[in-house]
């Protein structure tokens, strides 16, 4: 009887062309495996940033609550100015960012790098923009101007002119770069979906809102 071959080791291994598929599929299963975790951290930013944006919007009310009004923005860029985070006096009545060290919370968003220099870019830090006639003096009942409007991506309002924001805060999301109508310095601002063209996270304090918790405190009529 004929006894089998043994087989000789160079047909035991593998060839070049099944280690080529091998890397192949592994790069594949990596790289399936990248993207997950990508929109995960991008979920876990989105949830903490949000987190943020509503502990400024109590932050705000508390503020207003102690001492009558809101804060102005802060515009001081050297973080080793001692007013570097403070807020501005007086107000400025335009956009700027938010005095943190004022209201005693975090400067940056989630996706936020904190600066060390004059010359380092504000990435991450929160936006902020406030009606003048809620910032530079005790408001009361009779106070009504304001000229900030919110608006989606087609350009319809979400707020009005009698009871729309009388501030406004926002993160620049995860480009770190203001977009749609928040890229526009003005008194109009853009909220809702993200998309691929619109990033931002915005929240505003309606004039309702404010006064009510102003009421609750007894600090109106």
């Amino acid at each position: 009887m004929n006894k089998p071959r043994p087989r000789s080791n160079l047909n035991s291994g593998f060839t070049l062309t099944e280690l080529a598929i091998v890397l192949v599929i592994v790069g594949l299963l990596i790289s399936g495996m990248l993207v997950p975790l990508s929109t995960q951290r991008d979920i876990q930013n989105s949830s903490e940033t949000s987190k943020r944006l509503n502990e400024i919007k109590e932050a705000l009310l508390g503020f207003a609550v102690l001492y009558g009004r809101l804060p102005c923005q802060s515009s001081t860029i050297d973080p080793a100015d001692p007013k570097y985070g403070l807020e501005d006096n007086p107000c400025n009545d335009v956009e700027g960012y938010l005095p943190w060290k004022t209201l005693g919370i975090g400067e940056i968003d989630a996706w936020g790098t904190q600066r060390s220099a004059t010359g380092d870019p504000f990435r991450g830090y929160w936006r902020y923009r406030v009606n003048n006639s809620y910032a530079s003096a005790t408001f009361t009942l009779a106070s009504t101007a304001t000229a900030l409007i919110v608006q989606d991506s087609a350009g319809n309002n979400l707020t009005n002119s009698t009871d729309g924001p009388v501030a406004i805060i926002y993160s620049t999301g995860p480009d770190l770069v203001a977009n749609g109508q928040n890229a526009t310095i003005d008194n109009t601002f853009q909220a809702g979906e993200r998309s691929p063209a619109f990033d931002d996270m915005l929240v505003w304090i309606p004039r309702p809102i404010l006064f009510n918790r102003m009421i609750a405190a007894g600090k109106l009529p």
